[in-house]
């Protein structure tokens, strides 16, 4: 089955053999026109010249940017969201402003808010409970130019809450009661789905109204599709056929160079210049 929906590289995964400004141009540079980051900065607050260098690789080298995760903690050593997390709300809190500012600045209207592992510091409802409320300020922030924020089911973390579409779904609905906010949306990551274990071919027919974000891989791997034994062109086929028009994000570990792992996609698929 074939789609139309269109693709983008996510530069925090893909093209990490370049320095991470010079990713936006290798992007281009490979047909695709658009691009998602999780958060580019060692900090949840960067000083404005790493704002304004990060800004004007994306502009320079002519791609959009369309979606940018909040400040996630130190992803390499095991860290997946501040969102839930007592002893760095705070830190979440001041990323909000930084994070939608710089997507008011490139036009970028999705934020990914990744939801934090348990601690031994708190509760699992005392965590929910302030995963709500830095949800809602996320969203109200975000609502100021447009934005959308995301929710995630991750894999591959045994101490992360959200592993199927109904976790995340739930939170959803359960900031979206608390607080009337209508800018929130499931970020459905089929690789992600399909190792959890959860039927994707259900959360499409049940749920693509509910889907705002899109990012595949394939399993086992994590690499490009092709290389492993996910339907994801039926997928993406299925979501498009019941509505869905947003990106496809490219989050996949290459399995050789970056360049190279695009063979599987035709050059005039790459990007709606390309």
């Amino acid at each position: 089955m074939s789609h139309s929906l269109r693709y983008e590289v996510n530069c925090s995964i893909l093209f990490t053999e370049l320095p991470l400004l010079e990713r936006p141009e290798a992007v281009r540079r490979a047909g695709f026109d658009a691009v998602e980051f999780w958060w580019p900065f060692d900090r949840a607050v960067p000083g404005d010249q790493e704002v304004d260098a990060f800004v004007a690789a994306i502009e320079d080298a002519g791609v959009s940017l369309v979606g940018l995760n909040f400040a996630a903690g130190d992803m390499p050593n095991g860290d997946r969201g501040l969102l839930s997390w007592p002893a760095r709300s705070t830190e979440f809190r001041d990323n909000i402003d930084v994070t939608i500012g710089i997507g008011k600045r490139l036009g970028c209207r999705a934020f990914n808010a990744l939801y934090g592992n348990r601690t031994d510091e708190a509760s699992a409802a005392a965590q929910d409970e302030l995963a709500t409320e830095n949800l809602a300020l996320a969203a109200t922030v975000a609502a100021r130019i447009g934005g959308t924020v995301l929710v995630e089911p991750v894999s591959g973390a045994d101490r992360y809450p959200l592993r199927t579409a109904a976790d995340a779904l739930a939170v959803l609905d359960r900031v979206q009661t608390s607080t009337g906010a209508a800018n929130l949306g499931l970020l459905a990551d089929l690789y992600h789905l399909a190792v959890n274990g959860d039927d994707v071919d259900k959360v499409i027919a049940e749920h693509t109204a509910r889907i705002a974000h899109v990012q595949i891989a394939d399993s086992p791997g994590r690499n490009e599709p092709g290389t492993g034994e996910l339907p994801l062109q039926r997928q993406l086929a299925e979501l498009e056929t019941r509505g869905y028009r947003g990106w496809v994000g490219l989050e996949y570990k290459p399995s050789a160079g970056s360049a190279d792992s695009f063979a599987w996609l035709p050059r005039e698929r790459r990007g709606t210049t390309a």
